[in-house]
């Protein structure tokens, strides 16, 4: 099974600039900072709203991703 899959994101110009702003700053490159602030905003929804439970995690359907291109 694959450990890690690729999800195309649209930014602007200006977000995405800001983003590699924050990568040269934090030493991070723009796919690993990436990462980390979703691990951060996962942390704050599960903080705020409960924990995800692992049966709600395997009923989302993940093959749009999956899929070999």
């Amino acid at each position: 099974m694959k450990n890690s899959y690729n999800v195309g994101v649209k930014l602007s110009e200006d977000l995405l600039r800001k983003l590699l702003y924050v990568c040269e700053a934090e030493g991070r490159s723009p796919s690993n900072q990436f990462v980390f602030m979703l691990k951060n905003n996962i942390a704050y929804f599960e903080r705020t709203k409960g924990r995800i439970s692992p049966d709600k995690l395997k009923a989302i359907d993940i093959s749009e991703y999956t899929e070999e291109e």
